[in-house]
This record gives structure tokens, sequence and C-alpha cells, in this order.
């Protein structure tokens, strides 16, 4: 196999499918956005009219990479920090604090060689070390970071899930043969690992960051294109640039403020009177009318955010048995995602089809085995509910938790009507004042209802939807599979996909894995997001990339 040097993992339908995309020009981001009104914004001293003001919500816990799978820590972390390689706006890989990634023919060992120079705001140089550190102690079962699971395919992870384990214990899977070598070895083969080193769990921290990591967390040093500031809680977090970054991600400006609101119409309103920059999510208010408003600059493409809701297998009438297959089944047969798309949103959004997005090569847009299931089929899903009564009669009710400062009402709201009218039954929405109020709950598994998710792209491969989602290694808290879904079948295809180094076998096994969750249904997809998105009229330069966010570094005013 080439290194990744020699090929820099080019990935042409992507890049495709990007180009087309940027001929329209807007999307919806998947997290979910909280807007204090900008007189509450604290300036933490700095010159705010210098900065480039982006909306965001309060983080759910501390600037930790690998302790972050949520957008409001999420949008922070991606510029604090760089990993081994980066994907542009254009879906093209570029090596970053790698030099080079060699594989070797069954892609079960890499040998990493770093770029000497790379250093960490304070002062402290990037090493094999520091990567090495890093991911053993976000794989550590005492230290129960969110996104353990994406360190599940290297050697010695199994045994860092033992709850009696030394907390100072490592991946036997990782060697530095000296400071700028790291080799890793895995469990099984996984030709996605070279795609899978952009995402933020496997950047980089300082030694310092291990010697008290909640307070690290409150004041990150990262080795990004910017470098942390302030945190005023529930009001903004400041970054400004690092001059001495040494990646491929330029900064353009002074700096950027993103600001917490707690309802996206006052994010909207702020960006209307020019007290706001960019907002990366179009509140639902002004979804009919922003691209006409001429007090904004708007923007609207293609995007990957996948919008789903979670049903516990732990809830009754829904576990992992014939019942609940067949409830699931009718419940998505229930929903008219195409009417929902268009009335509720304008055409911002695209009716799922599978469970990843149009701008992965991956993507399906016909799922032939399963994925009538997807499909809006009244008489069917009527069918079915009865069926599933026959096994055990129904009893209570059907709620959608949600947060309310995210702009999710007006969906959930129609979705349970179509549920009610269709399956005869008492269905609705279930609000949570805010984001955090309702990822505690589903975090800590005490959430007795089924619950709004989505996913926002991390690097360009239907791995990153179908793995942390859905992996029975991400299930139990150890990733983002937060219905703990856990099946064997879907694992195995998974596993299969993954140890393809051939391209197209390896998209036949992913399309196999998703026949397996048409057919369970662990989430109910509903759609992709659209970017739709506005900027003040002074404000240049802004580009989303395949996240659906803006690319901060490149806007000026």
């Amino acid at each position: 196999m080439p290194t990744l040097k020699e090929n820099e993992m080019k990935n042409n339908v992507f890049r495709r499918l990007l180009a087309m995309a940027a001929a329209g020009a807007m999307l919806t981001s998947i997290a979910a956005c909280g807007s204090s009104s900008s007189d509450d914004t604290a300036s933490n001293g700095s010159d705010s009219t210098s900065l480039i003001s982006v909306n965001n919500s309060e983080p759910q816990n501390g600037l930790i990479p690998s302790d972050t799978n949520e957008m409001g820590g999420g949008r922070v972390i991606r510029y604090l920090f760089e990993g081994l390689v980066s994907f542009d706006a254009k879906g093209k890989q570029h090596l970053e604090v790698a030099e080079s990634i060699t594989p070797n023919e069954d892609a079960t060992k890499y040998t990493i060689k770093l770029k000497k120079g790379w250093k960490f705001t304070n002062g402290e140089a990037v090493t094999a070390h520091s990567f090495a550190d890093t991911w053993s102690f976000a794989a550590n079962v005492k230290n129960a970071q969110k996104t353990a699971s994406r360190f599940s395919t290297i050697k010695g992870y199994d045994e860092l899930q033992d709850p009696n384990v030394d907390p100072k214990a490592t991946l036997s899977g990782l060697s530095t043969p000296d400071d700028y070598t790291l080799v890793v070895e895995l469990n099984k083969p996984d030709s996605v690992f070279p795609t899978k080193l952009a995402h933020q769990s496997m950047f980089p921290l300082p030694s310092v960051a291990f010697k008290d990591i909640k307070k690290f967390g409150q004041a990150p040093i990262g080795n990004g294109p910017y470098k942390f500031k302030s945190w005023s809680h529930d009001k903004n977090i400041i970054v400004v640039p690092n001059k001495d970054y040494k990646g491929s991600r330029k900064v353009s400006n002074k700096g950027i403020e993103y600001r917490v609101y707690t309802n996206e119409d006052s994010a909207y309103s702020d960006v209307l009177s020019g007290n706001l920059d960019v907002m990366d999510q179009i509140p639902q208010s002004a979804v009919k009318t922003f691209r006409q408003d001429s007090s904004v600059i708007a923007y609207s493409q293609a995007g990957s955010s996948f919008q789903s809701f979670v049903i516990p297998e732990r809830l009754e009438h829904f576990g992992n048995d014939e019942e609940g297959q067949l409830r699931r089944q009718a419940i998505s047969m229930a929903i008219d995602r195409d009417q929902i798309v268009k009335k509720v949103y304008n055409n911002t959004k695209t009716p799922a089809t599978d469970f990843t997005s149009p701008l992965v090569p991956e993507y399906v847009k016909k799922l032939e085995q399963n994925g009538s299931n997807l499909k809006y089929n009244a008489s069917k899903a009527k069918e079915l509910w009865r069926k599933a009564n026959a096994i055990k009669p129904w009893s209570g009710n059907f709620r959608i938790a949600y947060n309310a400062d995210g702009g999710h009402k007006e969906w959930v709201d129609a979705v349970c009507n179509q549920i009610k009218n269709t399956l005869d039954i008492d269905a609705a929405g279930e609000p949570y004042a805010t984001f955090s109020d309702v990822r505690n709950q589903v975090t800590n598994r005490t959430i007795k209802t089924a619950f709004r998710a989505g996913w926002m792209l991390d690097y360009p491969s239907a791995e990153d939807y179908l793995n942390p989602l859905y992996a029975s290694s991400s299930a139990d808290g150890h990733g983002s599979n937060d219905g703990d879904y856990k099946s064997a079948e879907f694992d195995k295809l998974l596993n299969a996909a993954l140890a393809q180094t051939d391209v197209k076998k390896r998209t036949e096994d992913f399309t196999k894995a998703q026949e397996v969750l048409a057919k369970d249904l662990p989430v109910i997809p509903l759609w992709n997001d659209n970017v739709a998105a506005a900027s003040a009229t002074n404000v240049k330069n802004v580009s989303f990339d395949y996240t659906n966010l803006p690319t901060y570094n490149t806007i000026t005013k």
C-alpha cells in the first residue's frame, strides 16, 4: 500500500459532491444552539468588534477533545487543537502533525512519522508521546471519557475497559520507538484508520492536562490555529490566533467569540442587526424568509448532518425482540418525512434514505431490502402495530424528548401528530429547557422516553456514522450509541467493511450493515440538514465544510 504521504487519501466522489453542493449556498447545523442576547455577552476584556462573533451553545463539559461529543464544545475544540491529519472544505486530506502514515498489508498496523517543530501554546513540544499518552488516557475506563470507543480497534483497549484496571494503564498497541515515531497495532483490520485520525478524540494533549484534567478543560492548552483566551460560562468563549501554529488552516482574523444563546430567534435578531457576525443555523421562524432578507447574507448548500430520534431498548414495548422491532418499524412508517421537510422546513432538509448523508461516498439513495421502513406507509404502519399488539397490548404513551433551545419543537410536534393520527396512540413531545438538560439524562441513562438525536460528520466516511452510533463497542457509555443498541450481525458486517482495503467491497459491506440498521431501527432516521446559515452584511469569506460548519479561520470583516 502507498503511504499517506504518497497518496493523500483523495476522495474524488466526496469532492465532486461538495463541489456540486457549493453551487447552492446554505445549511443547518446539527447541534442544539443556545442564545443569550448580545447584551448579556461579556467581552472579557477583549475588543469584541475585532473578533468574529458566532453562535454557540454552552458546552456540556470542559473543553477536552476525548470527553466531548456535542457541538457546544466541539465547535471550539476543533480550532484549539490539531491532529495528525485534517480534511479541508473540499474533502481533501492534509497531513498536519503527521509527516507520513504507512500501513502494513492487511491494515492492522500503522507506522506514523511526526513532523518536528509543532508545539502546544505553553511551549511543550508535540511528540509521539503526546498522542500515545492522550489516546491511552481516553481509552482507560477509569477516566470515563465519552469518546473512549473511538480507540476500540487499538490493541489493549479491552483490557483498559476492566473496571479494576490501573488508572495509569496504557494501550498495549501503542509504541514510540523515538520521539517522532508512533506505531499503532490494531486488534482487527481497519482500512479507514487513517481517515479516522482526523477525529477530535485523537487530538494530542500536553502533559499538564493529566495532572488535573477538569481544571485543564476550563482553560485548555492546544496546538491548533487558535489559542484559548477566556470562558465566561453561559455567555461566551473567546479564542485568539496561535502565532506558532504550523498547520494548513491559516487564520485570517483576530479571533473568534463563541456566544452562548439559549434562543435561536435571539441569535438571528443579532445577525439582522449586525450584532452577531455568523449564525450557522437558521431558526424555524426565519426558514421561509431568510434567503430573501437583504439584512443578511444567506447561505444554502447540501449538508452532512443526520437527524433522528432514539428509542432506547430499555423502554417497555421497545426491547430487542419481535414486539420492539414491529413497533419501531410501525413508528418509522407512520412519519411522512417529505411532508414535514416541505411544510415545516421549506425544503432546507433532505429526507433520510439511509443512516449516513449524501456527502459521503458510501451514501445509499435506496436500501434495497429494508429501505421501505424509512418510507411513509400508513396502512403498513397500522398493520405492524396490530401485530405488535397481538404479542403484547400497547400501554402508556409515546414521548420524544428534545431541547427547547434548539428549534426542535415544530418538527417534534409534527412527527408526534403523524404517529398519533396513524397509530391512534397518545404521542407528544417532551421539552427540556436546554441541550445540557436533556444530554445529561441521555448520558446518565436516566431518560425514560425516546429522544431527539443528531450527528455531524467528523470525517468523510460512512464509518463515522455507523461505528460511533451503532457498534456494540460504542454502547453503555463508551461512545455515542446512546440507545445501547447491540447487534452481533451489524458488528460483523461493520468489521468486514473496515477490513476491506478495496473501496468497492468496503462500500458493499457498509451497505449490508445499513440494511441491518434499517431492519432493527435503533434510531428512526428523519432527514439530513442542508446548510441554512446567515451572516451580517459586512462579513466576508464565509464558506462551509463537510461538517456543515463555517470555516471560521477564513472569515473576515
